[in-house]
């Protein structure tokens, strides 16, 4: 009994470790891959292509060798559910470019409150106190970390709301088709990565040309690049797994809150590998959100255990009509007396 209580915590921290260790991962790669002291290949959006062309390719070989089935899910959901993801990453892009730095890590914290109300409207879920001060602090220590310098336009400004948006919206929409066609997370992401591939295969080097006013066909493909290029591919892969699998299992707010831990790890590796400064603001920073990750877990469990069903036990069930007539009248023993005592089971 004990080993069936315990499998599921493994799985839970396992799914959530995975998907902080590809995640960090992917950012250093992509950081090593894009910044001008490494490859200076500056196309997000098709690398996001790439990063989803590998993904399909996994999902049809998972398939074809029967190691995963193929359930149906309707072809408008799996086209409406690309086209918002892939807006979220476009608008993502868009604002980091129209955007300071500092605007763009709070529209990245808004996506907290967004995510809760979002849920509260549409599946109809209710945050205790707790959990909403546990968030707060969450945010709070996040952002003295990385918002530095404050500006924005209208046009940096639309961008990010679209792409919080859209984001928010498609993190609450992978649970949402989990639960809705019983799917698991690994194939519905092989049914939606192909269509976002092909979307973004197609529009990506348009999108980066005006992001950056370089065309894709006139980069040097170095055999440095192509390595990291593989690598992000490989790590995007384990990633976009990881996040259905643990959206798939928890809800959407769950997800954003606990994956504010991935950039509190990512300005210390910063600060290892790539000599980036680390001040006393960052630390005291780290430190806040950490402690909201504390309460933020603690919260939740002891939501979950304020909800949990009460079980029923021998005594409980000698007051109710459970119990036969005959023991109950004539004081004579039933079948109850053969259960142990403690919770019955199912």
């Amino acid at each position: 009994m004990e080993a069936e209580k315990k499998t599921p915590v493994v799985s839970d921290l396992g799914a959530w470790g995975m998907n902080v260790v590809s995640s960090v991962g992917i950012i250093m790669a992509n950081k090593q891959l894009m910044s001008s002291a490494g490859y200076a290949f500056s196309f997000a959006t098709t690398l996001t292509g790439f990063h989803f062309t590998i993904t399909a390719l996994v999902g049809w070989i998972s398939r074809a060798t029967g190691y995963s089935a193929s359930k149906h899910v309707p072809l408008w959901e799996l086209v409406w559910f690309s086209l918002v993801a892939n807006t979220s990453i476009t608008g993502m892009n868009l604002s980091l470019m129209l955007n300071s730095v500092g605007f763009y890590q709070i529209s990245k914290l808004s996506m907290i409150p967004v995510v809760c109300l979002m849920e509260w409207v549409i599946n109809s879920k209710h945050y205790t106190t707790k959990v909403i001060s546990a968030v707060v602090v969450v945010a709070a220590g996040v952002g003295i970390c990385t918002v530095t310098d404050v500006e924005v336009n209208a046009k940096g400004f639309i961008c990010a709301c679209v792409a919080v948006f859209c984001t928010s919206l498609q993190q609450i929409t992978i649970g949402s088709f989990q639960k809705k066609y019983s799917i698991g997370s690994f194939e519905l992401l092989s049914k939606t990565a192909p269509i976002q591939a092909v979307s973004l295969i197609i529009l990506g080097p348009f999108a980066d040309y005006y992001l950056n006013g370089q065309w894709l066909f006139n980069y040097s493909f170095s055999t440095g690049a192509t390595f990291f290029i593989l690598l992000s591919c490989s790590l995007a892969v384990v990633c976009n797994m990881s996040q259905y699998l643990c959206i798939g299992r928890f809800s959407a707010t769950s997800f954003q809150v606990l994956g504010h831990m991935k950039t509190v790890c990512v300005l210390i590796l910063g600060w290892i590998l790539f000599d980036s400064a680390l001040t006393i603001k960052n630390i005291l920073g780290m430190l806040l959100a950490i402690m909201g990750m504390v309460v933020y877990s603690w919260a939740m469990e002891s939501e979950k255990k304020a909800t949990a069903p009460i079980p029923r036990n021998k005594s409980d069930m000698l007051d109710g009509e459970d119990v036969p007539l005959k023991s109950r009248l004539s004081g004579l023993p039933s079948e109850l007396d053969d259960l142990e005592e403690g919770p019955m089971k199912s």
